[in-house]
């Protein structure tokens, strides 16, 4: 009940909220909205079945090509994203993948230290990229479909200090604070992006200001995690997801879970999505 009469409150503020102004800003994203953002610029383009093109007439492809495994600088040394289907609570949580291949001990980092180290592999796709055993990765939504190579739970890891959100906000001139998801756009080789939300506040000299609309942030994705240069600690760690991530012809809906702390992005493209002179 409480939530739901913050939310009515924030709808009455967001339909007399300044309308933002396009540029250069730094970001604070809160888990709520970050969650969509790992899913679609992290989960997908590491899946390895697209990466091999088995994908393409569907999903698409991705950027991340087996010849930048364990080179591609994918984001800041801050950012760790770790892939697991044993986390408490995940959408994505069982004991056995779809291959009969036990995910108690085959969790795996995909990013450590911002360097791209593994791949999201099935049994029938490790040994494509001369793996001798998958990371637990494949799933079937029903018993008569094959399993295809799908999300497990894939979460931000917190920072190693404990850091709150206003602490991220303290160091940051021009800035927007981004909470909940909403609509998105990425191409079809997960690069190029752009993502907005739900409820938005302008961050001045490091203060929380005023209630923003018509937000949406554009980048690149080794762009945008590249410039990530804080993090919470885990006490501001939060689980989201999805119950309908579709891949596979014929289609097979997934759960997956993502984890993260707020997190702080400099220097991302904002656009105003109402304007049409820019």
């Amino acid at each position: 009940m409480a939530k739901a009469a913050r939310a009515c409150e924030e709808a009455k503020e967001k339909q007399k909220a300044k309308s933002v102004e396009p540029g250069k800003k730094d970001l604070v994203l809160h888990p709520t909205n970050l969650w969509l953002t790992i899913h679609e610029s992290v989960g997908h383009p590491t899946e390895l079945d697209r990466a091999l093109g088995f994908e393409a007439n569907f999903a698409g492809t991705s950027f991340v090509t087996p010849d930048k495994l364990g080179k591609l600088r994918y984001g800041s040394e801050l950012v760790n994203i770790v892939g697991d289907r044993t986390q408490k609570g995940g959408l994505s949580t069982i004991g056995y993948d779809d291959d009969g291949v036990k995910t108690k001990g085959a969790e795996f980092h995909i990013l450590r230290d911002g360097r791209f180290e593994n791949y999201q592999m099935s049994v029938g796709l490790a040994q494509k990229i001369g793996r001798k055993r998958s990371n637990g990765c494949a799933f079937a939504d029903s018993w008569d479909n094959f399993p295809l190579q799908r999300m497990p739970n894939i979460s931000l890891q917190p920072g190693k200090k404990k850091v709150s959100i206003e602490e991220l906000f303290s160091d940051i001139k021009d800035g927007i604070y981004i909470m909940g998801d909403s609509s998105f756009s990425i191409d079809q080789q997960r690069y190029n992006f752009q993502f907005t939300g739900q409820v938005f506040w302008e961050i001045k000299n490091g203060k929380l200001g005023q209630m923003l609309r018509d937000v949406a942030y554009q980048g690149n994705t080794v762009d945008f995690w590249n410039s990530c240069d804080a993090l919470c600690g885990k006490e501001e760690y939060h689980l989201g997801g999805a119950m309908n991530c579709g891949k596979g012809q014929p289609q097979q809906i997934a759960p997956v879970s993502h984890g993260a702390v707020p997190a702080r992005f400099r220097k991302v493209n904002i656009l105003n999505t109402e304007r049409s002179d820019i």
